[in-house]
């Protein structure tokens, strides 16, 4: 049913992703889905890499670590952005549109008050990618 499906991943915040990674898992496993964990940075150095090149090899450890922990082959896209707090929505929706995803698994948070203004990265996804967006909290 699902060929190729896209885990975006925040390595600041891995620890709020375990859900979603484990659901994509076990779907990948029942599908037999080639599965990537996708991840943004900048050129800048920030808190989950000094440059690109280092979030690359973070991102592949994470992505190693899931396929062992939860028994599925992840691969790891690091993507780089000029500005990922402006244009994360759109390299996300543009990395699904590149590997062929055709299920997108994010986690998401519990909506607070700001996000009745402004949309979730998740909800950014779901209304603008033509294939389907399992949200997870």
């Amino acid at each position: 049913m699902y060929k190729n499906i896209m885990v975006p991943v925040d390595l600041s915040h891995a620890d709020q992703v375990e859900k979603a990674i484990a659901t994509a898992a076990a779907l990948g496993r029942l599908y037999g889905s080639r599965m990537s964990i996708v991840g943004v940075t900048s050129a800048a150095p920030g808190a989950a890499g000094h440059n690109p090149e280092e979030y690359a090899s973070k991102l592949n450890a994470y992505a190693a670590e899931q396929s062992s922990k939860h028994g599925t082959a992840f691969e790891s896209v690091p993507l780089t952005s000029h500005d990922p707090g402006v244009d994360l929505d759109e390299r996300l929706k543009q990395a699904a549109e590149e590997l062929g995803a055709d299920l997108v698994v994010m986690a998401s948070h519990v909506p607070g008050f700001l996000d009745h203004f402004f949309s979730s990265r998740a909800g950014y996804l779901a209304s603008h990618v033509g294939i389907s967006v399992f949200i997870v909290r």
